[in-house]
C-alpha cells in the first residue's frame, strides 16, 4: 500500500488534535482443534493455544505504535464460541473454561478476550444451555472475559426462548456483580445477525467460517469526523456527506496499513478492518457531537435519526472506497456510557430509550451500554432485547443489546463503570408489563426474504 507524505502529516495532526487511534488489534483464534471430552484436557489445550498464538501480540502492537506514531489503545483476543468448542466436554464446569480464558488473556497481556458465548438463533444444544446458564458466574469471577449470545438472524427469525433466557441471565449477571454496579453486564452482549469477524468487545468471537488464526483491526475516529464537519462553512448535506466519506477514507487507509503490518509480523493472515466510529468519554470524541455539528441543538431531538443515517452511510462508503477488507460492524456506534455527548443528551432529557431504539434502525449495533433501574424485571429486559432483535432481523443488519440493570440504582442515578466504558446515567424503561408476551416462548418466524437463496 503506497502512502503519500501528505497523508502521514495529516494523520499525525488527526492523532494529536482529534483523538484518532487504532481502538483495537484483535487476534482471532480457532479453538475447534482443542475439542476433548475431558474438561481439564480441553482447558489445557485452550490455554496452550492462546498463549502460543498470542504471545507476541502486545509486543508487536507497541512496536507499531512507536513506528507509526498512532495510538493502539487495546490488544484483544477472540476465540471460537465456547459453546461450540466445548460441546464434546463431559461435565458442567463451564466456569473453569472462563477462568482458563482469563488466565490466558493475562498471560499474554491482552485487555479483553471474547468468545465465551453461543449461537442459538434457531435452537440450543445442551452445551449451549450449559454455557449460557454459566455466564453470570463466569463474568463475576473473571476480569477480562467477554460474552455474547446470538439469538436471532434474518434467515432463522428470533428464538424467543433464548430471548427470555437472556433477560434472566442479564439480570443475574447484574446481581452477581452488584458490588461493582453490575459491571458484568458491560461484558455481555445479545446479538441478532452477529458478524464472525468483529474485533470490538464485548461482542467479538472467532466465527466457524474463519481460518485458524487471523488479525482483525478496529479503527475509531469520531473526533476526526467531528472536527472535519465543524471546519465547513454553512455546508449542505451533500457537502457534509462528502466530507465524512473523505475522512473515513483516510482513517481506513491508516488502519489497514497498521493491520497488515501487524499480521505480517505475527505470521498470521489479515482479516478485516472494522471502520466503526467508536466514541470515548473524551469531549469531542463523540458520535453525538458529530450529529450536533450537523445542526441539531442536542442529540436526541427530532432529526437525529436522519443525521445518524447520513453519518453511517457516508462512513461505510468512504471505507469501502479505501479498502476491500472492510468488515465487522463498520459504521457509527452509539454506546451511551462511552460517549460524553450521549451522556449529556440523556442528562438534559433530550435522549430517551425509545429514541435510541429508533436510532439503531440506521446505525451499527444497537442499544449499547444502557443503564436502567436495578428493579427492572427480567421480562422487561427480554422485551427490550426482542424489540432490538426485530429491528436487526427485518432490516437484515446486526443489532445488539448491552444493558445494565444497575442494582440499587434508580432513574437519575449514575453508574460509574470506568475506563473506556465510562459512566452511564440510569434511563427510564416502560411502565407496563411484557411478562405475558415473553412467557409465550417459541420462535418469531423469519421474514419472507429468508426463503431467498
Amino acid at each position: 500500500m503506497l502512502i503519500e507524505p501528505n497523508e502521514i502529516i495529516e494523520t499525525v495532526r488527526m492523532v494529536k488534535m482529534d483523538h484518532l487511534d487504532i481502538r483495537t488489534i484483535t487476534m482471532g483464534i480457532s479453538l475447534r482443534d482443542c475439542a476433548d471430552p475431558d474438561m481439564a484436557a480441553f482447558n489445557g489445550k485452550v490455554y496452550d493455544k492462546i498463549t502460543s498464538r498470542a504471545k507476541d501480540l502486545v509486543r508487536i502492537a507497541r512496536e507499531l505504535q512507536d513506528l507509526y506514531g498512532i495510538p493502539i489503545v487495546n490488544q484483544r483476543v477472540s476465540v471460537t464460541p465456547i459453546a461450540i468448542a466445548a460441546e464434546a466436554c463431559r461435565g458442567d464446569d463451564y466456569v473453569s473454561i472462563a477462568k482458563t480464558l482469563d488466565a490466558a488473556a493475562k498471560a499474554v497481556g491482552v485487555n479483553l478476550i471474547g468468545g465465551y458465548g453461543a449461537l442459538v438463533h434457531k435452537g440450543a444444544t445442551p452445551g449451549d444451555t450449559r454455557l449460557i446458564e454459566s455466564i453470570p458466574e463466569a463474568l463475576a469471577v473473571t476480569d477480562r472475559v467477554c460474552s455474547s449470545v446470538n439469538v436471532a438472524t434474518t434467515r432463522a427469525g428470533i428464538n424467543m426462548d433464548a430471548v427470555a433466557l437472556m433477560g434472566r441471565i442479564v439480570k443475574a449477571t447484574a446481581l452477581r456483580t452488584a458490588d461493582r454496579d453490575g459491571l458484568g453486564c458491560s461484558k455481555l452482549v445479545v446479538f441478532a445477525n452477529a458478524p464472525e469477524d468483529n474485533p470490538f468487545m464485548a461482542g467479538a468471537f472467532h466465527g466457524v467460517g474463519e481460518g485458524d488464526c487471523v488479525i482483525n483491526v478496529g479503527v475509531s475516529g469520531p473526533g476526526v469526523v467531528n472536527a472535519a464537519i465543524r471546519e465547513l462553512r454553512d455546508p449542505d448535506f451533500t457537502q457534509i456527506s462528502e466530507t465524512i466519506k473523505k475522512t473515513a477514507f483516510k482513517i481506513t487507509r491508516m488502519g489497514e496499513l497498521v493491520g497488515r503490518e501487524a499480521a505480517r509480523r505475527l505470521g498470521v493472515g489479515f482479516g478485516i478492518l472494522d471502520l466503526s466510529l467508536a466514541p470515548t468519554p473524551e469531549i469531542g470524541d463523540s458520535v453525538a457531537a458529530i450529529l450536533e455539528a450537523m445542526g441539531l441543538e442536542r442529540c436526541g431531538t427530532h432529526g437525529t435519526t436522519a443525521a445518524l443515517a447520513l453519518l453511517n452511510d457516508a462512513v461505510k462508503k468512504g471505507g469501502a472506497m479505501a479498502s476491500s477488507s472492510v468488515g465487522g460492524l463498520s459504521g457509527a456506534f452509539i454506546p451511551v456510557s462511552e460517549d460524553a455527548g450521549m451522556i449529556a443528551a440523556v442528562e438534559a432529557g433530550a435522549l430517551s430509550l425509545e429514541k435510541l431504539e429508533a436510532m439503531t434502525c440506521v446505525c451499527s449495533v444497537g442499544l449499547d451500554m444502557i443503564a436502567v433501574p436495578g428493579d427492572t424485571s427480567a421480562s422487561t429486559i427480554s422485551a427490550i432485547i426482542a424489540d432490538e432483535m426485530a429491528i436487526g432481523v427485518i432490516n437484515k443488519k446486526t443489532t445488539a443489546v448491552r444493558i445494565i440493570p444497575a442494582p440499587g440504582k434508580k432513574v437519575g442515578d449514575t453508574v460509574e463503570i470506568g475506563g473506556l466504558f465510562g459512566r452511564a446515567p440510569v434511563m427510564a424503561v416502560g411502565a407496563y408489563s411484557s411478562e405475558a408476551f415473553i412467557r409465550r416462548g417459541g420462535r418469531i418466524p423469519a421474514p419472507i426474504q429468508s426463503l431467498t437463496n
